[in-house]
């Protein structure tokens, strides 16, 4: 496969090298940037210096690509969708554009018209584990955001089966910086994030109508969800912990059990061990996602934690994913191996 990367200096961009560079089955033949076009890659990555990547071009996507990853702010993909679809280059946008299914609820959230409203029908949202048919044979994936990509790995089995009060979830979530970008702002730079721990987008994330949308699905009815994000003084990790009220009846072992269903041939997620939580460490570096619940019966509610690397499983990781699906390759191709400890 030949690839296109759009956004290629930004850090979900240089995850996508990182990985595609040992992906026996791609070749990066093109690597876009808007503000560093004819630079050479490894001057603004030097980690990549034994690569041989040669410059940075400008945002022209040449003919030859196969898939094309787009790591740009919203809008921008959307608005440029339908050129590359009509070149038979299969998109896998990395953005919001093609997440959320109708165009009303994006323009909401994210306070611009859809530029592309008319391609969202052809979109998937691409989380293998819940959406793997679905994505099979499309040509415009939306990769899941970071929060709701953990979000709904822990919660979406225990819908479908039926076991929780779909009233009743609060989605407590905590992430590293690396999250916001590498462009520089007030609330990233050092001194205002180290030895520091806050609450953000507080009531009005953008991941909200995301998270909704996917439960929605799996309950059968509209949801409403408690979300709400920190930031961590950290670089990686995503770690949320939900707090759900059980249906009469549920038991602790059917939770797993709905897990087990759902997860049990799965590569990348993992059911931990009773007594063994998530740790945000766990997953540094890897495509993996860890799980685990336990039941307070004091409070007769489920309390469950989910951990990911958000740059990887949480964008890059889970967009080459999407791509060996598409192209029909064994899904963790080029996506093999545990996290970095320590």
């Amino acid at each position: 496969m030949r690839v296109g990367i759009l956004g290629a200096t930004g850090y979900t961009g240089q995850e996508l090298v990182r990985l595609l560079s040992n992906h026996p089955a791609a070749e990066i033949i093109y690597l876009g940037s808007s503000s560093t076009a004819g630079q050479p890659y490894a001057g603004i990555c030097p980690q990549f210096s034994a690569e041989n990547l040669g410059l940075l071009q400008d945002e022209t996507v040449p003919d030859g690509v196969d898939v094309l990853f787009c790591a740009l702010p919203h809008g921008i993909t959307a608005a440029r969708a339908r050129g590359f679809l009509e070149r038979d280059i299969k998109v896998i946008d990395l953005g919001a554009d093609f997440r959320l299914h109708r165009a009303e609820v994006y323009e909401k959230w994210y306070k611009i018209k859809h530029p592309a409203a008319e391609l969202l029908p052809q979109a998937v949202y691409g989380l293998p584990e819940l959406h793997r048919k679905e994505i099979n044979g499309k040509s415009l994936v939306a990769n899941p955001g970071c929060y709701p990509t953990a979000t709904l790995l822990a919660l979406v089995p225990l819908l479908r089966a039926g076991l929780l009060r779909e009233d009743s979830l609060i989605v407590d979530a905590k992430s590293g910086v690396s999250g916001a970008g590498r462009g520089a702002s007030m609330g990233t730079h050092f001194s205002e994030v180290n030895e520091n721990f806050k609450p953000y987008g507080v009531a009005e994330h953008r991941h909200t109508p995301e998270i909704e949308q996917e439960l929605s699905e799996a309950a059968g009815r509209e949801l409403v969800v408690s979300f709400t994000p920190h930031l961590v003084p950290m670089i990686r990790g995503i770690l949320v912990t939900i707090y759900a009220e059980i249906k009469e009846g549920v038991n602790e072992s059917d939770l797993r059990a709905a897990w087990g269903e759902s997860y049990q041939e799965e590569t990348f997620v993992h059911i931990l061990p009773e007594g063994v939580w998530p740790q945000t460490k766990f997953a540094a570096g890897g495509n993996h996602a860890f799980l685990q619940l336990t039941l307070d019966r004091r409070t007769g509610r489920a309390v469950i934690a989910a951990a990911i690397d958000n740059l990887v499983k949480g964008a890059s990781g889970q967009a080459i994913q999407n791509m060996n699906i598409l192209f029909g390759l064994p899904e963790d191709l080029g996506l093999k191996g545990p996290g970095i400890w320590p």
